[in-house]
């Protein structure tokens, strides 16, 4: 997907819920980085992996619970958390949630 023009725009809005699924857009796209927003079904997540970078995940409507290594935390509208390079990491919904994930390469 190529970068979004410059406009305002409504993050939720971006995206919308499928029942079951998670769901992702990249908002911007470069070899530095990337911004993508991303929405789960309720008990939707993605499973224990790791990243070469770090990782920055900003709750937007829901909660989520964010586990890293092995510890939890819980993210309500508005929180963030850094997800460490090279820490396993999980994510699940306990609601339905849309969330933005902003990666730094370098």
């Amino acid at each position: 997907m190529k970068t979004l023009n410059s406009k305002v725009y409504r993050l939720e809005n971006l995206i919308e819920h499928q029942d079951g699924s998670v769901v992702s857009r990249e908002v911007i796209s470069k070899k530095t980085g990337t911004v993508s927003i991303f929405a789960f079904d309720k008990g939707e997540g993605l499973s224990e992996h790791t990243a070469p970078f770090d990782a920055l995940v900003i709750c937007l409507d829901g909660v989520v619970q964010v586990t890293i290594e092995g510890h939890p935390y819980r993210l309500n509208n508005g929180d963030m958390i850094i997800m460490p390079a090279g820490k396993p990491h999980a994510l699940k919904a306990e609601e339905k949630l849309k969330m933005l994930l902003v990666m730094i390469r370098t």
